[in-house]
């Protein structure tokens, strides 16, 4: 085998400019998803300001909340340009311990609900009359 038929992979450490080439981002998109976090902050703020309440109250802030850190996690913290196993390994954790944590949620609900079906005759039993005094 011949060494000049197949030159050895280069690296890209090797030549440093192209490698600070691909570590660039254009600052557009900085400003772009920036201008992006106030909308949604405002869209959060707005939610309190004309009082929306109830259940779609606590899934607009949640939404937003959710949309905000993917796009800080993406774009800040450049998750958008990493590999994908990377991506993996930090994503996957945090939500299988949310997944953990909603089915233990699930399972307290149901053990007391089963406690307040099961126990309840005991503690809300009445209490004896008191007879009346004797005169």
């Amino acid at each position: 085998m011949d060494p000049a038929e197949h030159p050895p992979a280069e690296h890209p450490a090797d030549h440093p400019a192209a490698h600070a080439q691909g570590q660039q981002h254009p600052l557009g998109i900085y400003f772009k998803i920036w201008g992006l976090l106030f909308v949604l902050s405002a869209a959060s703020y707005a939610v309190d300001y004309f009082e929306v309440q109830g259940l779609l109250r606590w899934t607009l802030i949640v939404v937003f909340m959710l949309l905000k850190a993917g796009l800080i996690v993406s774009v800040f913290m450049h998750m958008l340009w990493e590999r994908l196993a990377l991506v993996y390994a930090i994503l996957v954790p945090p939500l299988l311990l949310i997944t953990l944590l909603g089915i233990g949620a699930l399972e307290a609900d149901y053990t007391f609900l089963s406690r307040g079906t099961w126990f309840a005759s005991t503690s809300e039993q009445q209490p004896a009359p008191v007879p009346a005094p004797h005169r």
